[in-house]
């Protein structure tokens, strides 16, 4: 792909991929204002852009191009061209916007399959069934690495009911936490009391207290496996 792209080019890139300008631009990280400059013309896409798109676009044809794994929900295994196997996870994305949505829809297939969907090359296969999350609010943002600020794309494996009975591996994994009334939260599971039926959640920002919540009012619980964080603008 070129270093730059005309206005028609990038356009045309993005209806290819059957992506709305909103959903473009969550897969590149950037707002939907700077889409729109770039297919007005009023701004050139960078060059590092320009680059991530075509990594996209490798992964989409990589997803085309193969059948979906029985039973592994939105994981497509692919052979590159060097021999080495990989994951190609093309997934459905749950932006900020569609957290009320989602709450009621998330059993229904035409919900399901009307989501933009996203493109991950992972190094590893993952089983399992997957949705992305972005990041909403700043509760897990803090001075350390560990930060996951608001915009970031989280992938997540479905952390099915029946293994909720037993201790949840809080100290490899953070959650998404799919709350009947709270809505979707991006926590850290401390505590997983397995006889009262209760977690115990912490935010990476000290602003936010821990809380202890009833698996009773839990609808999902997802597993982060990657993230894609928000860049910072200078």
């Amino acid at each position: 792909m070129a270093e730059t792209l005309t206005p028609e080019e990038i356009k045309a890139v993005r209806i290819s991929l059957e992506l709305t300008q909103e959903a473009f631009g969550i897969l590149l990280g950037a707002k939907l204002r700077t889409v729109q400059s770039w297919e007005s013309g009023d701004r050139n896409m960078k060059e590092a852009t320009v680059m991530l798109l075509n990594q996209k676009l490798e992964a989409h044809k990589l997803a085309q191009s193969t059948l979906r794994e029985p039973g592994a929900l939105y994981n497509i295994e692919v052979s590159h061209l060097d021999g080495l196997r990989s994951s190609v996870m093309y997934v459905p994305l749950i932006n900020q916007y569609a957290y009320g949505g989602y709450l009621n829809g998330f059993a229904e297939t035409e919900y399901m399959e009307s989501l933009p969907k996203i493109p991950f090359i992972l190094d590893k296969d993952y089983k399992g069934e997957y949705l992305c999350f972005e990041v909403k609010g700043e509760s897990m943002e803090c001075e350390s690495e560990e930060s996951i600020p608001e915009g970031s794309i989280l992938l997540c494996r479905n952390v099915r009911q029946e293994y909720w009975r037993s201790k949840l591996h809080i100290n490899k994994w953070d959650f998404v936490i799919v709350h009947n009334t709270d809505g979707i939260l991006v926590k850290r599971i401390i505590k997983h009391d397995v006889e009262n039926h209760t977690i115990t959640i912490h935010s990476l920002n000290d602003f936010y207290e821990d809380r202890e919540i009833n698996l009773r009012d839990v609808k999902q619980i997802f597993n982060i496996v990657e993230i894609q964080l928000k860049r910072k603008r200078r």
